[in-house]
């Protein structure tokens, strides 16, 4: 008679079941550890970044970041849309959405 194996067992981390991404909360840690900022400068630094850009582009204005790419608002215009589940015929308003497009070094990069 086989006696059945037992199974390795797999530990798995709730992390690397999530995509990875780079966040403000870890961009600050990177700016507290490389360059020695304190944690809170480092914060504070990294908010005030992300508040440039929102601002600039809340603007109209476009944001370009040399060697990484450009961040635009586009207008789209109001159009027909539709329920996916009954099919009924619903409007979409205008409205206003960031595009970006990568600079040709940062294409580049992602090349390597």
């Amino acid at each position: 008679m086989n006696t059945p194996t037992a199974l390795p067992e797999i530990e798995l981390a709730v992390e690397s079941l999530e995509t990875p991404a780079l966040t403000k909360a870890h961009l600050a840690e990177l700016l507290f550890e490389q360059i020695g900022l304190n944690k809170r400068e480092a914060k504070d630094m990294v908010d005030a970044f992300f508040d440039l850009i929102v601002e600039s582009l809340s603007r109209g204005e476009d944001v370009k970041l040399s060697n990484f790419g450009n961040f635009q608002i586009r207008t789209k215009a109001p159009r027909p849309g539709r329920n996916p589940r009954t099919g009924e015929v619903i409007p979409i308003e205008a409205r206003r959405v960031v595009t970006f497009h990568a600079s040709n070094k940062l294409k580049e990069q992602l090349q390597k």
